[in-house]
């Protein structure tokens, strides 16, 4: 660490203190492994001689960059210092954030930023949005090649978002993180419409609401624990298969019973997806994403015999586990990462379908519940789907069914498949005779008869939609299994082709 900007520092630091936050260098201190961070380009210094800014010195121009040790690997880290000249981002700040991508796609390693600033430097003009475009060039190029992680940590304004939002995953700090387009001055201004800025773009607007944060912490440093937790799950590069390989715990007797009784007796009855998910995984393993957001469904990563997979699952308990806008952009959001770094896909599905309304039509729906099949259909990694309860209509299919190519789909004695629920259907096959009391007692024979005839997952595995049926407690020796089966599958023939056009 390079002590002489601590030792002239000291004023700033304490600016930073003041407003309850760390210092760009003790961010990167608390994230990186002790004395393991390297910094380079600190030498740089604005060109920029407007508005008095000939005669200012501004250290490293605002932004901190190097490379550094996380658990013992090297990613690229930069950090903007909000306490010199608010972090705003000019030209040559900008190039030097840009640079290190570059040099991060070389070297094969994470990047994580650190952002921390005021925006665009407005006394550099065009060149300020020069360093934008610079940088933003250089996410898009690092994309699905090494992870990009983002930290809020401060005011993120203007088109200071964007470099965030092309970024995996987005990190949130309560009553420290601000991300808008437009601050609540200029709200204020052009709309008349007085709002704070937490209520505005807060970590709390962005975890529960927009979706824009996959994690939240109530301070910094919890903030940073999870940054190093999700880089032991995750590829540091594409191409890499060499992740660590802990020494995984599973009890299996415990959560053989546990999983034995989650399903409700009553099939309308909710329950938290979760229970699933933890007794199928290696103990304490699951890593969940975007936990407060579309909350009808569950993402995650986790491991399995100690390999790394992404998790996908809906969750009967919120809103039924139904599928809406939200929730097929998180869905395809995640599958789309895991497969860009090759992480087997594991689904859990009960879903009931997608949901109905003007208000999901309106906003949407069919464009957003077509990225799920896309993302699904696209992925070439191996791909392992469980049905545990309800598997009804497009939602059955789009979540990972045999025919978007998932290599092995498994269900549960209980599950049922079909265009929909037994009620709904009889309701259209015997619509005339539904007010008629006297028709009670045989159409409830025929809701009997379409479970056993056409529900049952018995019918699916005859057609061979079903790799096999299975029961609960053998979820995790069949996952496990196919995990291993699959673990040198190879992407499929593809049509020629650029690139498939991704219904966003």
């Amino acid at each position: 660490m390079r002590c002489v900007i601590i030792e002239s520092m000291e004023y700033n630091i304490q600016s930073q203190h003041d407003k309850g936050k760390l210092h760009a260098i003790e961010r990167i201190s608390v994230l990186c492994d002790k004395d393991s961070f390297m910094e380079i380009y600190s030498g740089i210094r604005h060109n920029c001689t407007s508005f008095g800014m000939a005669t200012k010195d501004i250290p490293y121009d605002g932004v901190i960059t190097g490379f550094g040790k996380i658990n013992g690997r090297t990613v690229a880290v930069y950090a903007q210092d909000f306490s010199v000249q608010g972090g705003s981002l000019g030209l040559k700040h900008g190039q030097k954030i840009a640079e290190l991508i570059a040099r991060a796609i070389e070297a094969r390693c994470p990047v994580i930023g650190i952002n921390d600033s005021g925006g665009a430097r407005i006394q550099e003009g065009v060149d300020s949005l020069c360093g934008y475009g610079e940088l933003f060039f250089q996410n898009v190029r690092a994309s699905g090649s090494v992870p990009q992680i983002s930290i809020i940590a401060g005011p993120c304004a203007g088109g200071a978002v964007y470099s965030p939002g092309i970024t995996d995953f987005i990190f949130t700090i309560d009553s420290i993180s601000n991300l808008f387009i437009t601050g609540p001055k200029v709200v204020k201004s052009v709309m008349f419409l007085d709002i704070s800025a937490e209520d505005l773009g807060g970590a709390i607007v962005h975890a529960k609401k927009s979706g824009v944060a996959h994690f939240r912490s109530e301070n910094e440093k919890d903030c940073y624990e999870k940054v190093r937790r999700l880089l032991d799950y995750i590829p540091h590069a594409y191409g890499e298969r060499r992740l660590p390989k802990p020494q995984f715990r599973f009890n299996a007797h415990k959560k053989q019973k546990d999983i034995a009784h989650v399903l409700p007796e009553n099939a309308r009855q909710g329950y938290d997806v979760r229970l699933i998910i933890h007794a199928t995984v290696d103990d304490d393993s699951f890593f969940e994403t975007s936990a407060e957001f579309a909350v009808n469904c569950v993402t995650g990563f986790a491991q399995i015999e100690g390999q790394s997979v992404g998790i996908i699952a809906n969750n009967p308990a919120g809103v039924g586990g139904v599928l809406d806008s939200d929730a097929s952009d998180k869905i395809a959001r995640f599958v789309r990462y895991c497969d860009a770094y090759d992480v087997p896909l594991v689904t859990f599905v009960d879903v009931p379908g997608f949901i109905p309304g003007p208000q999901e039509e309106q906003k949407g729906i069919i464009r957003h519940g077509a990225k799920v099949i896309y993302a699904y259909c696209e992925a070439t990694v191996p791909k392992i789907t469980v049905i545990v309860r309800k598997a009804y209509g497009g939602a059955y299919i789009a979540m990972c069914s045999k025919h978007l190519g998932a290599d092995y789909v498994y269900a549960w004695p209980q599950a049922e498949i079909a265009v929909m629920g037994a009620e709904g259907a009889i309701g259209i096959l015997y619509a005339k005779e539904m007010n008629d009391p006297a028709k009670a007692a045989e159409l409830a024979a025929a809701a009997e008869k379409y479970k056993n005839e056409i529900m049952s997952p018995a019918i699916a595995a005859q057609r061979g939609y079903i790799s096999e049926i299975i029961a609960p407690d053998k979820t995790r020796h069949y996952v496990a299994h196919s995990l291993h089966f699959l673990m040198d599958k190879r992407s499929a023939d593809r049509p020629p082709k650029k690139h498939g056009n991704i219904p966003l």
